[in-house]
């Protein structure tokens, strides 16, 4: 009975969401129901406070928001986008497959999807735009590549997967790889498709972002936008070891260099930074905030235990579960974690049985759950890269649909 009322009360919240109320309102109003019914309506209370102070994703957003209201002061951000404008009209077509690309190799060097979605997303995104892209759309091509760190060492899951199979994480990474390749190659054309097929592609005017015919632009100028990934990506990388750092220390130092290069008012300058930082926190962490509790109501409910213990349950479809529960959970939540690492756990050490070998099935889950998250509409990654495009959530996640359930498809035809 419980499991029903909450699947009701999902259900709702999704057609809110597509009919486009405030997400923050509908995920929170959602939430905290489902923590009332099942007795427990301190747990949404509890996430909110617990998310008010998530202090990754603060830094991370906050930092990013304030370097990009500062891009927008100090007009670097103009300068950049008219040195690429006539660049853009030239390789149009490759625009959108070619931010996917990029996209997914800067996730490679920064493992973590929201920092990757802040960083590349204030560049990709306005960039995009400028070349006369639908914001939604730009967001999602930025979107569809934040799952590169399959490939990163440090992702949880590539040792996690390592132990249990008792080879090394680069084996893992070596094994999946091709997979990881081909689902990226068929998102990034499926994404291009679907543009062309909605005329997205071109034709939008971004009120700001405009290239000017007779503006000048300063090379100088023109690169503090991409300053900051530039360090995140060599320190990450160990090819300048002493540029290693997080993502607010590489925007506030790319920040206080646009100062220096465009010797603009400092007391403008400060203020731009905090405003974004407040915006940030209002518009973008507020919708995470709300995620949270609503996350935190469906687990009071009962609803992700229910759904991991029936995958782990059914050791007959044990081959579609490994692949389509962590996806499915993963679009539910926002996080394909839980239902990967807890299907690694139960199921993967006992691959053999299932004629399967240990990284073969671990390889399956963890991409299951992480294309599951890159088009769930309550992803961190995904909210962020909606507040930078000034769109709804769920505009992003319904582009990204098919690009994913395409990707999962073909990646798991090479895993299996």
């Amino acid at each position: 009975m419980m499991t029903a009322i909450g699947v009701a009360i999902v259900a709702v919240t999704v057609y809110f969401l597509l009919k486009r109320y405030d997400a923050r309102l509908v995920l929170l109003a959602s939430g905290i129901s489902m923590a009332c019914v099942a007795g427990t309506p301190m747990a949404s209370l509890d996430a909110f406070a617990k998310n008010m102070t998530n202090g990754g994703l603060i830094q991370a957003v906050c930092s990013v928001m304030g370097f990009a209201m500062v891009m927008r002061y100090t007009e670097c951000d103009k300068h950049l986008i008219n040195l690429l404008a006539g660049g853009l009209s030239k390789v149009r077509p490759l625009l959108i497959p070619g931010v996917v690309l990029a996209t997914y190799a800067v996730n490679v060097a920064l493992p973590s999807a929201a920092g990757t979605a802040a960083a590349a997303g204030a560049i990709f995104v306005p960039l995009m735009m400028s070349a006369g892209i639908h914001p939604a759309m730009a967001g999602a091509a930025v979107k569809c590549g934040t799952y590169g760190s399959m490939l990163n060492p440090g992702l949880a899951h590539n040792p996690f997967v390592a132990k249990i199979a008792g080879v090394g994480v680069m084996d893992v990474i070596a094994f999946h790889f091709k997979a990881n390749i081909a689902s990226l190659l068929t998102a990034a054309v499926l994404i291009t498709l679907i543009a062309y097929y909605r005329k997205e592609h071109k034709g939008y005017i971004a009120e700001g972002l405009e290239a000017e015919a007779s503006f000048k632009v300063n090379w100088l100028y023109a690169i503090m936008p991409i300053l900051p990934i530039v360090i995140l990506i060599l320190g990450t990388a160990g090819v300048v070891p002493a540029l290693k750092m997080d993502v607010p220390q590489a925007m506030v130092i790319g920040a206080m260099l646009a100062l220096v290069v465009t010797r603009k008012n400092p007391t403008n300058f400060s203020n731009a930074f905090f405003d974004g930082m407040g915006k940030a926190y209002g518009s973008i962490l507020g919708i995470i905030i709300s995620a949270g509790v609503f996350v935190s109501g469906m687990t009071a409910m009962g609803l992700v235990k229910t759904f991991t213990t029936a995958m782990l349950n059914n050791p007959g479809i044990v081959k579609v579960c490994a692949a389509v529960g962590p996806f499915i959970l993963g679009v539910v939540v926002g996080s394909g974690d839980a239902a990967t690492f807890a299907f690694n756990e139960a199921i993967t050490p006992h691959a053999e049985e299932f004629g399967m070998s240990a990284v073969q099935m671990g390889s399956m889950a963890t991409l299951g759950g992480t294309l599951g998250r890159t088009m769930s509409p309550i992803a961190g990654a995904t909210i962020i890269i909606a507040g930078i495009a000034g769109v709804n959530p769920m505009e992003i996640a319904k582009r990204n649909f098919l690009p994913m359930v395409g990707a999962m498809v073909l990646g798991m035809a090479f895993l299996m």
